[in-house]
């Protein structure tokens, strides 16, 4: 079953193909990297009339790449929760006009079941119950990954998501948008042990995270070094920044592995494209005995393929959705009974 999947949850426009959830047939996505750049962060406004601009194109290029027709389509797909609202309105109406011009089926999507789910596309052995940590520029999520696409979520963010923090440290230094790829090749070059930058609740005894601590520790280190001569090599700093992230991440995230006797951990989001949370990690599952998962960096970043392969375990299940689905800038993951098979 060929499924179209589409997301403009925030600066992305992306469209898809996928065969029976898994078979990527097509993955198109447009960024809007350089337009947000000299603003240093995503404004809204901006990138929803980038995706208005973009988004037909973008769903050609995906039918165009996959060899394939809306009437070889069993059913459109595409993320309504959660992200920037106008974003998210331009996918929607999209998807809308394209379901009801095409006669077929419509389902909304959660973009964060998205995320978790595009480690199923390429590593078929997932076990379960598994532990996934979601961290991109706009979530910081742990969750429990029961069997028949059940979830249960151990704990988010209070304030900064860790790729926020990454984009705002970026700045500080003045590295540029965005900043996560800069600063993990930086800190390569750098002494993680240089500055002692916090560790937000990484003893709280919970699994919940807190970013804009650290974000503000380093900008007020920034400010003092420049004021008084003293400023250390950027990589030093890069490097120790990096360090106090990925500890928090690590940490939690094998605590709530121990605590639900899993054997895997999957990372998905941008941040999994991490070179340090990656290796850190593997290196700290190891010793439970547990296996680190993460998908390719073309399945990191925001995509409509792990969109339309959600949609097709969504769709056997029965979901079909109205030509009045909205869209919503939050959206919790909520439990559900798709079969996802390991």
């Amino acid at each position: 079953m060929n499924i179209l999947g589409i997301d403009t949850s925030c600066d992305e426009t992306a469209a898809a193909v996928v065969v029976d959830g898994r078979e990527i047939l097509s993955n198109i996505i447009s960024s809007q990297i350089d337009l947000h750049r000299k603003y240093g962060g995503i404004v809204p406004e901006l990138a929803s009339r980038k995706h208005v601009e973009s988004i037909n194109y973008i769903v050609d290029q995906a039918m165009i790449e996959a060899g394939t027709t809306f009437n070889n389509l069993g059913a459109i797909a595409v993320t309504n929760r959660p992200g920037l609202i106008g974003a998210l309105l331009v996918g929607v109406a999209a998807a809308k006009s394209l379901a009801y011009a095409h006669d077929l089926p419509l389902l909304g999507i959660n973009h964060i079941e998205g995320h978790i789910y595009a480690n199923f596309m390429v590593h078929e052995e997932l076990p379960f119950p598994h532990v996934c940590l979601t961290v991109s520029g706009g979530h910081t999520l742990l969750v429990e990954v029961q069997s028949g696409g059940r979830y249960e979520v151990l704990g988010g963010t209070l304030d900064d998501a860790a790729g926020e923090a990454y984009d705002k440290v970026a700045q500080y230094l003045g590295l540029g948008f965005p900043g996560g790829k800069v600063i993990d090749d930086l800190a390569k070059q750098g002494d993680p042990s240089a500055i002692e930058f916090p560790r937000p609740m990484i003893e709280s005894g919970d699994y919940q995270f807190s970013f804009s601590g650290i974000k503000t520790a380093v900008r007020y280190f920034v400010e003092k070094a420049k004021s008084s001569g003293e400023m250390p090599p950027i990589e030093d700093i890069a490097a120790s920044f990096q360090s106090a992230v990925v500890d928090v991440l690590v940490r939690k995230t094998i605590r709530a592995t121990e605590a639900k006797d899993a054997r895997a951990i999957t990372l998905t989001g941008g941040v999994a494209a991490n070179s340090q949370l990656r290796a850190s990690m593997s290196e700290a599952a190891n010793s439970l005995g547990a296996k680190v998962y993460y998908p390719p960096i073309n399945l990191c970043t925001d995509n409509g393929a792990m969109i339309a392969g959600v949609a097709y375990h969504q769709f056997q299940a029965g979901q079909r959705d109205a030509l009045d689905l909205n869209a919503s800038a939050a959206g919790p993951i909520a439990e559900s009974q798709h079969q996802i098979a390991s």
